[in-house]
């Protein structure tokens, strides 16, 4: 029976071919965690920005009804 052996350049050929592909795979893991985590950041900021909105249209109009109270009524 024939055996077939690797030479070494083969080998090394072979195992770096191997590194530069987890490398890239890890690079592509990392990437997907960045994203995701730029996304949610963005989101929480969008969300925190809206509630801020809706406390200002509330305050504005809390302090519009006060005025209107505060306001002399003519009992003419």
């Amino acid at each position: 029976m024939s055996e077939t052996r690797l030479s070494k350049s083969e080998i090394r050929k072979d195992t770096v071919q191997g590194a530069v592909e987890v490398a890239a795979d890890t690079v592509q893991d990392v990437s997907k965690i960045l994203t995701n985590a730029v996304k949610d950041v963005a989101g929480a900021i969008g969300n925190l920005a809206t509630e801020l909105f809706e406390l200002r249209d509330q305050a504005r109009i809390a302090a519009e009804d006060r005025r209107a109270e505060d306001e002399p009524v003519d009992e003419d």
